[in-house]
């Protein structure tokens, strides 16, 4: 049985039509993906992204644990700070992408695993404790914190006038907020490629946050959309262990490998360093009329495959099909002509840079 959010009630009231998201019964829209996502665009969109997982850690090896953890280096982190990060197999290849955050008291870090991979990565830190003899503890608080988005040019004003107060946050920052009374973290964060910022909640509180936002309230649907439109990966789709194994420097990642560190996948990551990527994750854009899907091979002019897409949409602010995928690096650069095979028929494109959308 999928979980359930603290706000589902909230988005069934609201007519929102659910799916099964990484185990969790999310909405995929409420009205339509296009006007959440113009909506997000143009002025401001609310999401409930309660389904992300939270692992807190805190005593005294928490950093270290955190370093062999993840891939970035986590000590230059001062309190209410935040950095986005990868976590690795022993071979290098990618379990998560996620952000961490030194929480404003300075004692705790608090890491984001995608939907579903909440037990995953709290099992893993344990390991790391253990093998690493580690004075740490772990906690998996995902249904401790209810998390929503506030996002689009317009979302500042709307802390503002929810807090009474100014929005103070620089990039990647994240601090104690009170929001209609609750006590909430709010962090300077987002998958949409807009201003906006994140707020975690107490579970049980998270109704309260959610409707002190007077705005358009968006599901999944338009966040694909979005993130698609910045070139953001998509876990379990743009990469996974299982079906898209990848490592970051193949999924454009490289900056955030520090490999002065001592992490789980280090000397493997070290050598696709040295080597360079036989892939790379880049944007393709289709000349011909079609949408590239999940799934559709990528090929030179001459019908040689190449590669394939891993994500793909009719992008709604620019009116152009667009996808994400994986090519060999020979064939990555920039305004390379290529083909996208759509149900047998291949169809013109060109390798693009992303984000497609200037933000």
């Amino acid at each position: 049985m999928s979980r359930q959010t603290p706000l589902y009630q909230r988005h069934t009231d609201r007519g929102a039509r659910f799916t099964d998201f990484g185990g969790w019964e999310m909405p995929v829209e409420f009205d339509s993906i296009r006007d959440e996502h113009d909506s997000v665009r143009e002025t401001v969109g609310k999401f409930d992204v309660s389904h992300m997982g939270e692992i807190e850690l805190g005593g005294p090896d928490a950093p270290e644990l955190l370093q062999r953890l993840t891939t970035n280096d986590v000590s230059g982190l001062d309190p209410g700070e935040a950095q986005y990060t990868a976590i690795t197999d022993a071979d290098g290849i990618m379990l998560e992408d996620t952000v961490v955050y030194r929480l404003p008291d300075g004692e705790t870090y608090l890491f984001v695993p995608n939907a579903g991979h909440d037990e995953a990565m709290a099992e893993r830190c344990a390991w790391i404790r253990e093998e690493w003899d580690l004075e740490a503890t772990v906690d998996n608080a995902t249904t401790g914190w209810a998390m929503l988005a506030v996002q689009g040019p317009d979302a500042i004003d709307r802390f503002e006038a929810v807090a009474g107060s100014p929005f103070d946050l620089g990039r990647f920052e994240i601090g104690e907020r009170e929001l209609s009374g609750v006590d909430c973290l709010v962090a300077s964060t987002g998958y949409t490629g807009e201003r906006g910022f994140e707020i975690l909640a107490p579970w049980g509180d998270a109704p309260t946050v959610w409707d002190a936002f007077d705005c358009q309230p968006c599901g999944l649907g338009s966040r694909d959309t979005l993130r698609m439109e910045m070139g953001f990966l998509l876990s379990g789709q743009d990469f996974d262990p299982e079906d898209e194994p990848r490592d970051p420097f193949s999924a454009g990642l490289g900056f955030v490998v520090d490999l002065d560190t001592e992490f789980v996948g280090r000397d493997a990551l070290e050598a696709v360093y040295e080597e360079g990527p036989t892939a790379e994750f880049v944007g393709v854009k289709l000349i011909d009329r079609g949408i590239p899907r999940h799934g559709h091979p990528i090929t030179t002019p001459a019908g040689e495959e190449i590669g394939h897409v891993t994500s793909g949409t009719m992008s709604p602010t620019l009116g152009d099909p667009i996808g994400l995928g994986y090519v060999d690096s020979e064939h990555a650069s920039a305004d390379t002509l290529v083909r996208v095979v759509v149900r047998d028929e291949p169809k013109k494109a060109r390798i693009r840079t992303t984000p497609f959308v200037d933000r």
